[in-house]
C-alpha cells in the first residue's frame, strides 16, 4: 500500500473523474478487513480511497493523543495530499463519529455521509458500561474481554459456520499496539459526547445504517443519529450483529450504493 507523507498507508480504485468515496473503519481493523468485499462494489462506479486510521495496519502511530478532531484532521492530510476537495465519507463504529466530526467541522470536504454501526447518546448506564471497557482495554490491552467482544460483533452462527475468518478478525484486533488501541478506545467511548445535537446541525445528505442486534450502536441510536440530520435515510439490517458489514457484505454494499448513487454520482 502507499503511504503519505504523514505515514497513512492507503488505497486509491475505481475510475478516475467519479466522485471520491472515502471509507473510514472502526476500533481495531484496517480498512481492508472492514470493507475487503463492499469497496471493490463501490469501486465499479466510485474513486474509493481506503486507508487505515492513525496506528492501525500500516499506518504510523500518532505523535499526538488521538481524538475525532485529530482522526478527522487525518483524512483531511490525506485528501489533501492526494488532491482532493471533496469526498463522500462512509464510516464504520468510531469511523461513523469521524465522519461527522468532519461534517460538523469541515462540511465544505463532505459530499455525502454514510454512518454504519455507529454509537450515539447512550444513556448513563450504557455509557458507564462502556467507559469500563475501555478502561479494561487501558489494563489488559486488545486481549481484554475480546471474546465477549467477539461474541457481540458476529452471530453465533456465523462464528460456528466461519471460524478461520473470524480468527483473521481476532489476530488483527491482537495485532494493535496496545497503547494506541486503548487511547482510540477512550475516543470511541468518551467522543458521542460532542456529537450529539451539534451547535453546527449537519446538513448533507446522509444515510444512517446499522443491524437489528447490534447491542452497541442499536436502532434507536441509529434512529437518533437521523433525527439530528435534516433529511437522512434510516435502514435497519435485519438479524445481524456489529459486524454484519463483513458477516454480510451485500446487505451493506447494496443500499450504500444506492444511495451514494442518488446522491453523489
Amino acid at each position: 500500500m502507499p503511504v503519505s507523507a504523514a505515514g497513512t498507508s492507503y488505497t486509491l480504485s475505481g475510475p478516475e473523474g467519479t466522485p471520491v468515496v472515502a471509507l473510514i473503519h472502526g476500533l481495531g481493523l484496517t480498512c481492508d478487513s472492514t470493507f475487503r468485499q463492499i469497496a471493490p462494489v463501490l469501486a465499479r462506479r466510485f474513486r474509493v480511497l481506503s486507508y487505515d486510521l492513525c496506528g492501525h495496519g500500516q499506518t504510523r502511530l500518532p505523535n499526538r493523543s488521538p481524538s475525532l478532531t485529530v482522526l478527522s484532521e487525518q483524512l483531511i492530510a490525506l485528501m489533501d495530499e492526494l488532491a482532493i476537495a471533496q469526498a463522500a465519507l462512509v464510516g464504520f463504529s468510531l469511523g461513523g463519529m469521524i465522519n461527522r466530526r468532519m461534517a460538523i467541522d469541515h462540511p465544505e470536504r463532505v459530499s455525502a455521509l454514510a454512518i454504519l454501526n455507529s454509537p450515539h447518546e447512550r444513556g448513563a448506564e450504557q455509557q458507564k458500561l462502556i467507559e469500563e471497557r475501555a478502561h479494561d482495554t487501558d489494563a489488559g490491552g486488545p486481549a481484554a474481554n475480546l471474546d465477549v467482544t467477539l461474541a457481540r460483533w458476529f452471530t453465533s452462527g456465523y462464528r460456528s459456520d466461519h471460524p478461520d475468518k473470524v480468527a483473521q478478525i481476532r489476530d488483527i484486533v491482537l495485532a494493535n499496539d496496545p497503547e494506541n488501541y486503548a487511547a482510540h478506545r477512550l475516543v470511541l467511548a468518551h467522543g458521542v459526547v460532542e456529537l450529539i445535537q451539534p451547535d453546527l446541525p449537519i446538513n448533507l445528505p446522509t444515510l444512517v445504517m446499522t443491524c437489528e442486534n447490534d447491542s452497541g450502536s442499536t436502532p434507536a441510536m441509529t434512529r437518533a443519529i437521523a433525527a439530528e440530520i435534516n433529511g437522512a435515510e434510516v435502514h435497519i439490517v435485519a438479524s445481524l450483529q456489529h459486524l454484519g458489514l463483513i458477516e454480510d457484505p451485500d446487505t451493506f454494499s447494496t443500499p450504500i450504493a444506492d444511495f451514494l448513487g442518488r446522491t453523489v454520482g
